[in-house]
């Protein structure tokens, strides 16, 4: 994958607001399938001018967090410690972690956790828990392995903005797949045998 190239693609998507007209949606998921073959944001404008701002916005949000995802996930694949999965269709595995599988979810610092930044440091286990209640409730919700990126901005608290960041998102995942370990996950028991999981924080400070 071309990563400088998504990261100008995505960036483009900066000067529109970020609006989510109504929470996931199965029947609007169908209706936007099209993202997945669509890179270059002029090419997304196209094909949502003649939807309602609703729609559109929709849109706009799928294919800018799929592709950053994605890049996210090319990321982690480049690795050698990292083996990616073949198997597209696979809602539960994204990829391997010195033989460990994971699904992936990179995540703004949710306003939902009701709680500081710092606390949230302080309690990842908790925050953790949260996210696996909390998120992802249409198609690729489940309780097995999820590793967590959390994206925070201090300046502007727009912390949506760093999923284009895509570069950063490398070097920090480089980073966290080269001290990689896993007795330094968090182990869960969701009633279907053991869960591991973890956080990886990626801050912005200016």
């Amino acid at each position: 994958m071309d990563l400088p190239r998504v990261e100008r693609e995505l960036k483009k998507r900066l000067v529109y607001p970020y609006r989510w007209g109504r929470k996931q949606s199965n029947s609007w998921d169908l209706e936007t399938n099209f993202i997945y073959t669509t890179y270059s944001f002029a090419t997304l404008l196209r094909r949502t001018e003649n939807f309602d701002q609703a729609l559109k916005d929709y849109a706009l949000n799928r294919w800018y967090n799929f592709w950053s995802a994605m890049a996210v996930e090319d990321s982690f694949a480049s690795h050698e410690n990292v083996e990616a999965n073949k198997n597209t269709y696979d809602k539960l595995v994204d990829f391997k972690i010195n033989a460990i599988p994971f699904d992936h979810k990179t995540s703004v610092f949710p306003k939902g956790f009701n709680q500081s930044y710092k606390y949230a440091r302080e309690h990842e286990e908790e925050l953790i828990s949260w996210l696996y209640a909390n998120q992802s409730q249409q198609g690729r919700k489940h309780l097995k392995n999820r590793l967590f990126i959390i994206l925070y901005s201090a300046n502007d608290m727009q912390h949506w903005k760093m999923k284009s960041e895509v570069l950063l998102l490398k070097k920090e995942i480089e980073s966290y797949v080269k001290i990689f370990s896993e007795k330094n996950l968090y182990t869960f028991d969701f009633g279907e045998g053991k869960v591991y999981s973890d956080l990886l924080w990626i801050t912005k400070d200016t």
